[in-house]
């Protein structure tokens, strides 16, 4: 099965060489929108929760995205709820809570990649922020040695519950402001109870936002070293790689559905 997308107009910004690739990728009873982006001979995939209130084109997570392709990682942006649940979600804030639909949505991409011809052998991690974290934790969680790697941003694992952090196996970096003294309580807490290889890294002086000039960009260096240690790909695995970044770009004309 091929991907099906249409290609971005700014995909090549940053990079001549990086493709971008809008998907429609079906989660459940929706379709949901993505940007795929692929870096030469990328050797991962990081898929991205965003926080309340945000989507794919929140501009922090892109810049996160931009270091992690630097490095050599595909990454994909998409927005956890439909047009209209966001509509609803700006007036009630019933959806930016949800963490079970949210931790659904990206199972949903996750094993819908991962069906693809294109991806079923490439590491995943993911990266999530603020609620987002606790949907990509407890994602991360049931499908097990599928994500080989996970981030949290200003992140609430707390939300995530004791009985997920502690049987979470995939390498865990919780990133926190060092001016957010509430949200570092509760990452301390919640690394307290990992029980995976872990790491708990605070960024000094950032607030919830990482707002302050160079915060965000510690915050991509941290993301870009953890994914590239442990989204490696394992002996095989680079052919086959190849072989499906030519078959993702060689479809990138097809309409969506």
């Amino acid at each position: 099965m091929a991907i099906e997308s249409t290609p971005s107009q700014t995909a090549h910004r940053h990079s001549p060489a990086l493709k971008t690739l809008e998907l429609r990728i079906p989660c459940g009873k929706v379709w949901l929108y993505g940007d795929l982006s692929l870096p030469p001979d990328f050797t991962g995939l990081v898929v991205f929760a965003h926080g309340s209130g945000s989507g794919r084109h929140s501009a922090r997570n892109r810049q996160v995205a931009q270091a992690l392709q630097n490095a050599g990682l595909a990454t994909l942006l998409f927005d956890l709820l439909t047009a209209q649940e966001e509509r609803e979600d700006s007036q009630t804030r019933e959806h930016r809570f949800n963490i079970s639909l949210l931790t659904q949505r990206m199972q949903d991409a996750t094993l819908w990649l991962l069906q693809q011809d294109d991806f079923k052998d490439v590491p995943v991690g993911y990266f999530g922020a603020s609620t987002g974290s606790a949907a990509a934790l407890i994602a991360a969680a049931r499908m097990g040695p599928r994500v080989a790697a996970v981030v949290s941003r200003g992140g609430r694992p707390d939300l995530a519950g004791p009985v997920v952090l502690a049987s979470l196996e995939a390498p865990t970096l919780l990133i926190v402001g060092g001016a957010d003294q509430s949200v570092i309580e509760l990452n301390e807490d919640a690394f307290a109870q990992l029980h995976c290889e872990k790491k708990l890294a605070i960024v000094p002086r950032a607030t919830h936002l990482f707002e302050e000039p160079g915060a965000l960009a510690q915050v991509s260096q941290l993301a870009a070293a953890w994914f590239t240690r442990y989204l490696q790909k394992s002996p095989g695995i680079g052919q086959a790689c190849s072989a499906s970044k030519h078959q993702v770009t060689h479809n990138a004309g097809r309409a969506l559905s």
